[in-house]
C-alpha cells in the first residue's frame, strides 16, 4: 500500500494557511498535522469526524470554520476596537486545536480508514485532544503564543491573550452551529449529555 502523502493532504485541506505570514511557524503547524495523521495512522486528513458521535461534519471542515470565525472576529476587533491581535497566532492556533482528534478519535472511525496507529505511544481517547494538540504544537516547536490559544476545553484553559480567546470563541461558535444542525442542540447541551459518556 503507498504512504499516504500527509503533507500534501494537510496542505489541500487547509488552504488558510497561507494567511500565515511567517514560513517557519506554516511549516510548523503542517508538521504537527503530519505527526498526528501519522501516528494515528489516518489515510485521509477527511476521515477524522469533528465529534466521536457526530460524523456527518469532518475535523477539516470544523477547524477550517472555526479560522474563518477567528480571521474575521481578529478583523472586526482592529477595524471597530483598534486591537492589534497578531493573525499569524491566531491562524497557526486555529488550525492546531483540534489536531488532537488524529489522536483521540481512532477508536471512533470505521477500521478499514486507519493503517496502523500508533497505541502504545500516541492514539488513545484517554488524553483530550486540546492537550494532546498542545503537545503536537510544543513538539515541532511552535512559539508559546500558539502553544498556548490550542487548550480550549472545561479546566484546560491556561492564561488567557486575546488569541486564545479569538481561538475558544470561534471554536464556540462553530461547534454550536454543528450541533444544532446535526442534533438539534446547543453545545452546552451536547457537553452535558455526553461528556460522561466519554469520561
Amino acid at each position: 500500500m503507498t504512504e499516504p502523502d500527509y503533507e500534501a493532504q494537510v496542505r489541500d485541506a487547509y488552504p488558510e494557511l497561507d494567511r500565515i505570514e511567517e514560513d517557519e511557524l506554516r511549516d510548523q503547524v503542517v508538521e504537527a498535522w503530519t505527526l498526528g495523521l501519522e501516528r494515528g495512522g489516518w489515510q485521509d486528513i477527511a476521515d477524522i469526524p469533528y465529534a466521536w458521535n457526530i460524523h456527518e461534519v469532518t475535523n477539516v471542515e470544523h477547524v477550517r470554520g472555526v479560522t474563518k470565525i477567528a480571521i474575521e472576529s481578529a478583523e472586526i476587533q482592529r477595524e471597530f476596537h483598534g486591537a492589534d491581535p497578531d493573525v499569524d497566532v491566531v491562524v497557526a492556533a486555529c488550525l492546531l486545536h483540534d489536531v488532537g482528534k488524529a489522536y483521540e478519535y481512532v477508536d471512533f472511525v470505521d477500521a478499514e480508514l486507519l493503517d496502523e496507529p500508533d497505541r502504545e505511544h500516541y492514539a488513545s481517547e484517554e488524553i483530550p485532544h486540546s492537550i494532546s494538540g498542545y503537545a503536537l504544537a510544543h513538539e515541532v516547536g511552535c512559539p508559546l503564543a500558539v502553544q498556548r490559544a490550542i487548550p480550549h476545553f472545561l479546566g484546560e484553559v491556561p492564561t488567557r491573550t486575546m488569541e486564545a480567546e479569538l481561538v475558544k470563541s470561534a471554536n464556540s461558535a462553530s461547534s454550536n452551529a454543528i450541533t444544532q444542525s446535526a442534533m438539534g442542540i446547543t453545545l452546552k447541551e451536547w457537553v452535558d449529555e455526553y461528556s460522561q459518556t466519554q469520561n
